[in-house]
């Protein structure tokens, strides 16, 4: 297909590209090179154009490479609606839920999950994720080696379901949130590059797998719900007042349609929420708010241990703040190193590597006329690493988010959490609880890679380092 050309975009230094990507299959399209070398085929999509068109299946898609163009997606959640294969194949397991739901449902969803999320709520939160982050590392002993993935998973699924379910984490719940969860989401992103509905209903090992890993996650939520449902409380705090008691409580008094400044009352009109409404929105505030940070946090700790300018910067910059107690909400803004290396990871490794959405009226994207119903993809991990936006993008370079430095970065070029009215809900949550556990746990320990332990990111659902085994070694030089 030949390039079309239209007045540059606001990051374009000439007119926005379109183009194609070669390599299609007769009726499976790209579907297989998304399914076999995700990061790779979409890495090489920039060569072709700012907005270049894939096949999936038989249908056209197209993906955004330039920051200005995404800008204009995001800007316009409407026209470019949440949905597309990912999407369409994740509402079988997280339901119309936030993350999920359409432009419409999502502005009252949003405004009435905020306070939960809101900033003021950090510092209760904090307590919860320091509490967590010493119960982890105070069983680690030195030289023993430690799946650290599923430490850290272990870690975010504790902080986030007591923040969310209940005053302490359920331990059962825990359990079946780790082990069920990953093997759900993969089975949504298997199905997602696999475009052969068919084939989703074989008895294979894989669909089997997927379909009880949901059944499992559906049970122990609904179990937790219909538990606080008895017993009239909710998470911290336990008050069921908007913005007070986490989300939990909240959702319980929500009405289908109601939000703060929806209308006097707050809540007087429109159907309650049903449990199943309410399970959809745990399971994927949950499954977003875990397995996310884990994966940073580990490709965190692999990078830390390959650049020793920057664990040394590190160390001295928590010794020096924390002088040998735990990290507290209060330390934040004494943590600029510790925050730089936060994003410089995110960068690198997004944890939401693609994104979907689908167009609701017919639009013009650089010049491309769409029909409604198009789908457009977007990838932060490609983003990221465009030498237009990031000088030597595949360098872990933590000092490129020093204030003077990162000025330089053109806007809409770091979108680990999205952006406009679908930027992720639980940012803030998430940072957090990153700059405090990379700093809560460097004050204590080094964490070193088992001789022979490699890293093999894992694009799926999320996108992971695949299995790290490393040691902790106790930190002789910090402060007692």
């Amino acid at each position: 297909m030949p390039r079309s050309q239209t007045p540059p975009t606001a990051l374009s230094d000439g007119p926005a590209r379109t183009g194609a990507a070669p390599g299609a299959i007769p009726l499976l399209g790209h579907a297989w090179q998304l399914r076999t070398r995700p990061l790779e085929f979409l890495a090489s999509l920039p060569a072709h154009g700012d907005l270049v068109e894939i096949r999936i299946g038989p249908t056209p898609a197209y993906v955004v490479c330039e920051p200005g163009l995404l800008r204009q997606v995001l800007a316009d959640s409407r026209t470019f609606d949440k949905g597309g294969p990912f999407f369409d194949k994740a509402r079988a397991l997280f339901g119309d839920s936030l993350a999920m739901a359409r432009w419409a449902e999502h502005r009252w969803q949003r405004r009435r999950m905020q306070p939960a999320f809101h900033p003021s709520r950090l510092a209760e939160y904090a307590e919860v994720m320091g509490g967590e982050i010493a119960r982890m590392t105070a069983a680690w002993r030195p030289g023993r080696v430690v799946g650290i993935v599923d430490e850290l998973n272990t870690l975010a699924l504790r902080i986030v379901t007591r923040s969310v379910l209940s005053a302490e984490a359920e331990d059962r719940a825990v359990a079946v949130f780790q082990r069920s969860l990953p093997v759900a989401v993969e089975g949504v992103y298997r199905r997602t590059v696999t475009p052969v509905p068919l084939l989703h209903s074989l008895p294979t090992p894989g669909n089997l797998a997927y379909r009880r890993a949901v059944s499992r996650l559906r049970r122990v939520t609904e179990a937790a719900v219909a538990e606080r449902r008895g017993t009239g409380s909710g998470g911290i705090g336990s008050g069921g007042e908007s913005g007070r008691g986490g989300l939990l409580p909240l959702l319980l008094a929500a009405r289908r349609g109601d939000g703060p400044g929806d209308g006097p009352g707050d809540g007087g009109h429109g159907e309650p929420l049903t449990d199943a409404d309410i399970r959809d929105q745990l399971i994927v505030t949950i499954g977003a708010g875990s397995d996310t940070t884990a994966n940073a946090l580990a490709f965190a700790y692999w990078l830390l241990s390959r650049h020793p300018e920057a664990e040394r910067r590190l160390h001295a910059e928590v010794d020096e703040v924390l002088r040998g107690r735990p990290a507290h909400f209060d330390d934040l803004d004494s943590l600029p190193h510790t925050r730089s290396v936060v994003t410089e990871v995110l960068r690198l490794y997004p944890p939401g590597w693609f994104f979907t959405r689908v167009t609701t009226a017919a639009t013009e994207l650089a010049g491309r006329r769409l029909r409604p119903g198009t789908t457009v993809l977007y990838s932060p991990y490609v983003l990221h690493r465009n030498p237009g936006l990031f000088p030597e993008p595949e360098r872990f370079d933590p000092d490129r988010w020093r204030p003077e430095r990162e000025r330089e970065t053109p806007r809409g070029a770091l979108v680990p959490f999205g952006g406009g009215s679908r930027k992720c809900i639980g940012e803030h949550f998430a940072l957090t609880e990153m700059v405090l556990a990379l700093a809560g746990i460097s004050a204590r320990w080094r964490l070193r890679p088992l001789r022979g332990t490699t890293l093999s990111p894992r694009p799926l659902g999320t996108l992971g380092p695949g299995p790290l085994r490393m040691v902790p070694e106790p930190r002789t030089d910090a402060p007692s």
